[in-house]
């Protein structure tokens, strides 16, 4: 047992997930006068993001680590809890839930999950680097607009991205498709061309110089972009819940009804 256990403590909430969905639930929660928890693996996709600019009641922009330290001190001012842990397992154990990471274990009538999900991004050293400095955005709905009227590529398989360059050309007539892989992309490739987007040859390398972007063909051109959006999927802890019986859609997202919640009662 470990100084973060409590096993004969049962909790109203447990919230799995420090980013901003669940500190605003712990917020709430705790303003409810419910007893709240919020365990955390420090990986919020939030904490990626260098500024942004369509958060409300930050007209001058704010960092994710800074949204994400302020979001906490308020959870925290109304006594919400934490502790720095991954959660490796859920289950039941009659009408609580019970959670583990590692030798710790927490008790709870209901929980919260508020993972979100984590960019599967290009495997290169660069990466922190580029994000830090705008060359690489993760959200296009988020940072868009930020690259208004200038170069734009979009990085992953072509039957994927397509969708997204047609997004971004409301933003940009000059976005380009830069596949990873072109393969079974037909239909993908004739939506490109159909808005005018430019598609560059399949399996090309992507670099970054410190500033920008740049996509070296095959045949060793490169086309250099002031901003690249890669679109490589992503990861989710649904398995944590599908566990319990949770119904996941076909493409692996958690069904919920119009209260968030699951098919099982008390997990959100």
């Amino acid at each position: 047992m470990t100084g973060t256990d409590r096993r004969d403590e049962v909790l109203d909430v447990v919230v799995v997930g420090g980013g901003p969905a669940g500190l605003t639930a712990a917020t709430y929660l705790r303003r409810f006068h419910r007893s709240c928890l919020v365990l955390d693996s420090g990986h919020s996709r939030a904490r990626w993001i260098p500024e942004t600019n369509n958060c409300p009641g930050f007209p001058q922009g704010v960092s994710g680590v800074d949204l994400l330290r302020k979001m906490k001190q308020q959870a925290a001012s109304f006594d919400a809890r934490f502790e720095s842990v991954a959660v490796d397992s859920l289950r039941r154990d009659g009408d609580l839930f019970v959670l583990r990471a590692g030798d710790a274990q927490w008790r709870a009538r209901c929980v919260i999950l508020a993972t979100g999900l984590s960019d599967n991004l290009p495997q290169v050293p660069w990466v922190e680097e580029a994000v830090a400095c705008h060359a690489l955005r993760l959200c296009s709905i988020c940072d868009a607009y930020e690259a208004t009227d200038t170069r734009i590529g979009v990085y992953g398989p072509l039957a994927d991205t397509a969708a997204h360059g047609v997004f971004l050309r409301s933003y940009s007539s000059r976005v380009v498709l830069l596949p990873s892989d072109g393969a079974g992309a037909e239909d993908a490739l004739a939506q490109a061309r159909a808005e005018g987007i430019e598609v560059l040859p399949a399996g090309g390398v992507l670099e970054f110089d410190g500033e920008r972007c740049s996509y070296r063909l095959p045949d060793g051109r490169v086309e250099t972009f002031d901003s690249v959006y890669p679109y490589l999927g992503a990861r989710t802890t649904a398995g944590l819940v599908a566990s319990l019986g949770a119904k996941l859609s076909d493409s692996g997202e958690i069904v919920v009804d119009r209260s968030q919640q699951t098919e099982v009662p008390g997990l959100y």
